[in-house]
């Protein structure tokens, strides 16, 4: 079954699809309100993502180990969470702010 890559206006999602349809039907139940900007058919059956592609071969300035730190010694508080992770990385305020959220959402 080909693997699919569907970017809306909010998400990028990667599902298996038996054709473009299906792919469309995957992205209209799970996001109905999300208009489709890009639908492409990977390649491969897998989806690859390089860690050096995104600057992250480093573990000692893992940005998602950072942001958990900076959480936890905030207590969850997420304003003070993004000041500590400024501090600590030297990172814009809309870079702190992504970081500190997303892994907010992961369960830090």
């Amino acid at each position: 079954m080909p693997l699919f890559e569907v970017e809306t206006d909010s998400h990028i999602l990667i599902t298996w699809a038996e054709d473009e349809d299906a792919a469309r039907a995957v992205v209209a139940e799970a996001y109905p309100n999300d208009e489709i900007a890009r639908l492409t058919k990977r390649p491969r059956d897998t989806w690859v993502i390089s860690k050096g592609a995104l600057g992250l071969t480093s573990t000692a300035n893992d940005p998602c180990a950072i942001a958990r730190e900076c959480l936890s010694r905030s207590s969850g508080d997420k304003v003070n969470a993004i000041r500590l992770y400024r501090m600590e990385t030297g990172s814009d305020l809309e870079h702190a702010r992504k970081a500190i959220e997303s892994n907010m959402v992961m369960g830090w």
